[in-house]
């Protein structure tokens, strides 16, 4: 097939609804649905601890510490996908991999089972790993399929077409667990119907992930092979150089330095709290029956998504007016005061509150991140070590907010007060913030 042009609509459209097709794992697995069924496997097991290489470990610092581990993974692996791809030219086949990897990983999380503790903890450390690197590797397209006026409409979208597709399936699971009997799902070796609906929707999410993105496949371009004087010398190491020479520019250019200084320690605090919301829901939250906690947790999902695709549009349009660092500064100001008020939530009705403003910036802040970096870029061909050197430093942020939120967690014996410790990153993001030129250069 003739590869599309730069900036068209098709083309366009085909980045985006990879969002469509990814974005279903980020809601049902690790926002929704698994957090439930981990946590009701513990109170059906009647028991707070579970042992891995040999120590007992609570169940909220243990899918934490695993989630910093498959974030350490995703930090080294991202940069040597770069130097490979750069080399072959071709990025399209792993982005390909690891989302037949993730998909595949959601599909194995229908044997989770805390009696096979190491399998169980492998598919979900797989199905982050797939998700976040064929994520990056997505993102790094940005500034090769659109021009620079229309990145961040185009980032918003693809965001709006997660929160939509992955809505659509959400909803379909959550019959299915609050309705197993009109699925057909009988009672499995639990003694809960409920348990079984939730693990066929793992499976559900396999197949939607694998399925829709074939769409993206089709039409996305192979990548920009890089020029090299010695192209096959340290292939494998390339994608470190090229996040050195990433890291050499940045000297040069004080806005990108100071904007991906500041996104760092933000972002910390936003993935950490989109990646345990739900654990602390389901932990602190005084609900009232087990039925009454898996309704709750999951209606509190669904309004965080169904605002945050208002959020997303409506913070594009306001970083028009306003510009882009400015927004995002009054977007952090927000998840400030979020993390503050989420110290003092209890009942479900406080919750569903905090869920509500969580979903108005939530999408806002992704989305304008995620354009504002590729605004700044230089003018280069060589995307993908420049999104891979923000991908990277993304993860390393989520390694030390979830590491610590863990230990916190752990130490204190309260999830509480590593939710109002991650107040600090967005008060330091906040200042640094102020640092960078207001003005986004031209392209």
């Amino acid at each position: 097939m003739k590869q599309l042009e730069k900036g068209s609509k098709k083309l366009l459209n085909a980045w985006a609804f990879y969002d469509w097709a990814n974005s279903v794992y980020s809601l049902v697995i690790a926002s929704a649905i698994f957090p439930i069924f981990y946590g009701a496997l513990f109170r059906i097991a009647d028991i707070e601890k579970v042992s891995v290489f040999g120590g007992d470990i609570s169940r909220a610092p243990l899918i934490s510490y695993t989630t910093s581990l498959a974030f350490v993974f995703i930090a080294v692996v991202t940069p040597l996908i770069s130097g490979v791809a750069d080399y072959l030219g071709n990025k399209k086949i792993f982005m390909k991999f690891f989302c037949y990897l993730g998909g595949a990983s959601c599909i194995g999380l229908y044997w989770f089972s805390l009696e096979h503790i190491y399998f169980s903890l492998a598919c979900y450390f797989f199905g982050l790993v797939g998700f976040w690197v064929s994520f990056a590797i997505n993102n790094s397209y940005l500034p090769d399929i659109a021009f620079a006026n229309q990145q961040d409409k185009i980032s918003a979208k693809g965001f709006s077409l997660g929160y939509i597709g992955s809505v659509i399936l959400l909803l379909l699971n959550l019959a299915m667990v609050m309705k197993p009997d009109f699925f057909g799902i009988t009672t499995d070796e639990s003694g809960a119907a409920e348990i079984k609906a939730m693990k066929y929707s793992f499976v559900s999410v396999g197949i939607w992930w694998i399925l829709f993105s074939q769409y993206s496949f089709y039409y996305l371009p192979k990548g920009n092979k890089k020029e090299s004087e010695s192209p096959k010398k340290n292939v494998v190491l390339n994608g470190f150089k090229e996040l050195k020479l990433v890291w050499n520019q940045l000297s040069h250019n004080v806005k990108l330095k100071r904007y991906l200084g500041a996104f760092f320690v933000y972002s910390m605090a936003v993935q950490t709290v989109m990646l345990i919301a739900t654990y602390f829901g389901e932990e602190e939250i005084a609900w009232g029956t087990d039925a009454e906690r898996t309704m709750g947790l999951i209606v509190s999902i669904l309004v965080i998504q169904v605002v945050a695709i208002l959020g997303a549009v409506v913070t594009a349009r306001i970083s028009r007016v306003f510009g882009n660092v400015k927004t995002l500064i009054g977007i952090n100001v927000i998840w400030a005061i979020i993390c503050v008020y989420a110290y003092y939530v209890i009942t479900p009705m406080d919750f569903y509150i905090a869920a509500g403003f969580v979903g108005i910036v939530m999408g806002g802040i992704q989305a304008l991140s995620r354009s504002t970096y590729s605004k700044i870029l230089p003018e280069t061909k060589d995307t993908t070590s420049f999104f891979s050197f923000y991908d990277v430093a993304e993860k390393i942020g989520i390694i030390i907010g979830t590491f610590l939120y863990g230990f916190v967690a752990q130490f204190t014996g309260s999830m509480r007060n590593a939710v109002l410790f991650l107040f600090v990153f967005f008060f330091i993001g906040i200042v640094l913030l102020f640092r960078v030129p207001k003005e986004l250069e031209s392209k």
